[in-house]
């Protein structure tokens, strides 16, 4: 499947990152948003510092849907991220996702595929139902009983109630990548490569 959106092929900047030097303030934000070993400050974190007191609220939430006290795992998590961002065209998140937190979530090249395909390419069972419950959400806003009892196999309703959120957040933080026009980082997987060259 390809992304639904073509837009990602489009790269013009309309809302331009905030390039240092910064102030103390808004320089003490983006150390705050940037991740501990993040190769530099990310060019989305530097777009949502246009509007800084937006960008301080949305740090706890991002924080708390990457942090160790989510319900969701890793795996779980970076496979929602994953198919999210891919279906809505953000080659931005998507690639930064891949390159950061694919292996370490257990998601070789061959996931990463199968993940941007869809369930009809062999994932394993509890995979394919979150990508189900992900595709429906993004095109209806709403899941089936029949979906909704697959997912409810291998999550409780507070994880479910976090994978909602988590697919909500990440059709933002896409609309901000492709709106905005978003700069690709040097290092992030791309869209037009395989992901076993993104690695």
């Amino acid at each position: 499947m390809t992304p639904s959106t073509s837009l990602h092929a489009e790269r013009s900047v309309r809302i331009a990152p905030l390039r240092p030097p910064w102030s103390a303030e808004l320089g003490a934000l983006l150390t705050r948003m940037t991740p501990p070993g993040a190769p530099n400050v990310l060019n989305l974190f530097q777009v949502l510092a246009v509007n800084p007191a937006l960008a301080e609220r949305m740090r706890s939430v991002g924080a708390y849907l990457l942090g160790a006290h989510a319900s969701l795992n890793l795996h779980q998590r970076e496979l929602a991220i994953q198919r999210v961002c891919y279906r809505c065209g953000a080659e931005y998140e998507w690639g930064v996702h891949v390159t950061a937190f694919a292996q370490q979530a257990a998601l070789d090249a061959g996931a990463v595929d199968a993940i941007a395909s869809g369930p009809a390419s062999g994932l394993a069972d509890a995979d394919a139902a979150l990508v189900e419950f992900i595709d429906s959400l993004i095109d209806r806003a709403q899941v089936s009983d029949q979906v909704f009892a697959r997912i409810s196999a291998q999550l409780n309703p507070a994880a479910i109630l976090e994978l909602i959120i988590l697919v909500g957040w990440y059709q933002g933080i896409s609309y901000v990548c492709n709106v905005a026009g978003v700069p690709l980082e040097t290092w992030q997987a791309r869209f037009a490569q395989s992901p076993t060259r993104a690695g």
